[in-house]
């Protein structure tokens, strides 16, 4: 436990609330995993269910202090503000129409928010949740947890320093299969909510999953989209959003380059796949390509040599993936260690924030709420380009 002395000196685990996330839900056990891994962070409140009783079971499950163990986020944030021992920073982990009124409740009570993607379930939420953020002055992360990969970490700084030139072209691809029938209407909780246009908004693979590729794409390419043509459908009969996006990129022009293109398909009906997240980078100097299920391998061909492999941990791998890698090479670092690099930025950024007068961490990097907002916009421009029959749209 956090002592007294730690408390006034600001020093020890960050203390740590966690909304949603309890009995039955798969994200809540990935979020703590990762708060956990490198002792930055201690659970010590929670608010697991939108259910009274099922948060309370859940908490205890945990071993939470019955004190701290809420029946509603509501009740917590007000609680929790009061205490000397209060939490510092919140993990929302709840479906997506949750993030807005959870996140306000703890910025209000001056406390960080870690937040699940994709921001909110609408544009309108994600823009007063922005200008709340910038307000408040708090520090908000959003866990795209694959910009935390080391090899993706590598393949940013590589694009940064020119290496692949002028980039022309950017596709990312997030298929899966696990809604090829309709698992939704045998009751299963993490389907049945991300197929409800009230819980999850108005994308369906595309909000789930779309979100996560083409946050990819601009966070390792650095570039910004400028408009989008998508083309979305829900093939299985009776499903009331996306399953499947197949969406073509326009970014804006850097310098005196020609605009770069790019592609996006995110399906959650492709048999034979089950989290096979890519992304190619192409430039007027060579190529990337990355697989996240091959996630310590970075293939780089630079034009006209052969093509390169370079490994989490080997020779051609920079300090960017240096800094966030934790197991010796060779061995697997991937999907957990990701979300846990999210937690470790944040919390630099919060430590940073603890201190009067104290300024960000310069070394910090994570999705922010502005990130957020533009996950939220694309979503919404596939939809209206999908409505208009794949008309191109503005972001």
């Amino acid at each position: 436990m956090v002592s007294g002395k730690q408390i006034e000196s600001g020093s020890g685990p960050i203390r740590l609330g966690m909304v949603g996330g309890g009995q039955g839900a798969f994200i809540g056990g990935v979020h703590r995993i990762a708060a956990r891994n490198d002792g930055e962070f201690e659970l010590v409140a929670g608010a697991l269910s939108s259910d009274p009783v099922r948060a309370r079971a859940s908490g205890a499950e945990l071993g939470l202090d019955p004190a701290r163990n809420y029946g509603s986020y509501a009740e917590m944030a007000k609680a929790e503000a009061k205490r000397p021992d209060g939490i510092e920073a919140v993990a929302i982990v709840t479906p997506n129409h949750m993030h807005w009124p959870a996140a306000k409740a703890f910025l209000d009570a001056g406390i960080h928010v870690i937040c699940d993607k994709p921001l909110t379930s609408n544009l309108a939420d994600a823009k007063k949740l922005a200008a709340l953020v910038e307000k408040s002055g708090k520090v908000f992360v959003l866990t795209h947890n694959y910009t935390g990969y080391p090899m993706i970490r590598h393949a940013r700084e590589m694009i940064q320093a020119g290496r692949l030139g002028d980039i022309r072209v950017v596709q990312a691809e997030y298929p899966q299969d696990w809604l090829t029938t309709k698992l939704e209407d045998s009751g299963q909780k993490q389907a049945s909510w991300r197929v409800d246009p009230k819980k999850s908004g108005v994308g369906g693979a595309t909000g789930d999953i779309g979100t996560h590729a083409y946050n990819l794409a601009r966070f390792v390419s650095g570039l910004e989209l400028d408009s989008l043509a998508a083309d979305l459908d829900a093939f299985v009969s009776g499903r009331l959003l996306d399953d499947n996006a197949h969406v073509l990129l326009r970014f804006k022009a850097k310098g005196s380059a020609p605009a770069a293109k790019g592609m996006i398909w995110a399906s959650q009906v492709a048999p034979g796949n089950e989290n096979a997240l890519k992304l190619r980078v192409y430039g007027t100097k060579g190529g990337l390509e990355w697989s996240q299920e091959q996630p310590n391998h970075l293939w780089f061909t630079p034009f006209g040599e052969p093509k390169q492999l370079i490994t989490r941990g080997g020779a051609g791998a920079g300090p960017a993936a240096a800094r966030v890698s934790r197991v010796p090479s060779g061995h697997p670092e991937g999907y957990l260690e990701g979300f846990a690099t999210i937690y470790a930025e944040a919390a630099r950024a919060i430590r940073a924030a603890r201190k009067k007068n104290g300024k960000p961490a310069r070394d910090v990097v994570y999705p922010t709420v502005q990130d957020g907002v533009e996950g939220v916009a694309f979503v919404e421009a596939c939809v209206r380009s999908s409505k208009k029959n794949g008309a191109w749209t503005k972001l």
